[in-house]
């Protein structure tokens, strides 16, 4: 998407998913590397009992460097809206204005995990409110002096629609076997009246395979020949040429990593971030 102010595609700004593994003086120091080498965001992923809550976590993130953080991404039916509301305004209190939300209607195979827990597992289609509400409880509770920045994930045509109208940020969620005419397309048919970025996360490079982004099984070798855009090479240079396709082709300038490819990424960021 073109920035409608400038008439330019948006610069370029790179997060990364910086898992809590495996103790906490070492993902300290993992924080303070990604934002040393200029990475926009620190994001937390929301896997329950696997990693710590994301709130408490970013909280902590937002004080050890000058970065922002973000959920990456809260699922929806794992918290009633207003409660999620309450943590992603508060985040924004305590950082000063860093934090932005992440949200959407949850991973793949998230029914079961809902059932083991005692929570009830809603249709696709009441996720979607539920991502909804939360967004609208959130508006209310920023009031006129602040607003969150909302990012959503989306796949199918309602989810890309709710995107368009409510949110600040789209990603353009894939499976990883997906080829990129298809989601390429999905990309180039979205729409929205306002200006929002678009981003996308990487889970693979080369052959390894980020941690929380996607199953640890899975093939890099069918991704390169399907030339998917889960995955990027190793080589920062033609990583960095690849994405300067990515954006002229889909307008997309807003890219996501694991924290497995922050170092050797880090080139590739001083090269394009912001540019």
């Amino acid at each position: 998407m073109i920035d409608s102010a400038a008439g330019r595609p948006r610069p370029f700004r790179f997060g990364i998913v910086a898992p809590f593994m495996p103790d906490l003086p070492t993902w300290r120091e993992r924080v303070r590397r990604i934002a040393g080498h200029g990475y926009s965001t620190v994001l937390m992923p929301d896997f329950p009992r696997l990693q710590p809550s994301p709130g408490p976590a970013l909280a902590v993130a937002a004080t050890i460097a000058d970065v922002r953080v973000g959920t990456w991404v809260y699922a929806a039916p794992l918290r009633a809206p207003w409660l999620a509301a309450w943590e992603a305004h508060s985040l924004t209190v305590l950082t000063e204005g860093r934090f932005e939300m992440g949200i959407g209607v949850g991973r793949p195979g998230i029914e079961d995990e809902l059932r083991e827990r005692g929570l009830p597992a809603p249709t696709p289609g009441r996720r979607l409110d539920q991502v909804r509400d939360t967004v609208l409880a959130l508006r209310e509770l920023d009031g006129e002096r602040v607003r969150t920045p909302v990012a959503m994930a989306v796949i199918g045509p309602k989810a890309r629609a709710l995107a368009a109208e409510i949110a600040d940020t789209v990603t353009f969620a894939m499976a990883p076997d997906e080829p990129r005419v298809t989601v390429v397309q999905r990309m180039l048919d979205f729409r929205a009246t306002r200006d929002v970025e678009l981003s996308m996360h990487i889970p693979v490079v080369g052959d390894s395979v980020s941690a929380f982004m996607a199953p640890p099984e899975t093939d890099t070798s069918a991704l390169r020949a399907a030339d998917s855009l889960a995955c990027l090479p190793p080589d920062p240079a033609a990583a960095a040429d690849e994405l300067r396709r990515r954006r002229e082709e889909t307008g997309v300038s807003y890219v996501v990593f694991g924290a497995n490819a922050a170092d050797a990424f880090a080139p590739l960021v001083a090269e394009l971030a912001g540019r």
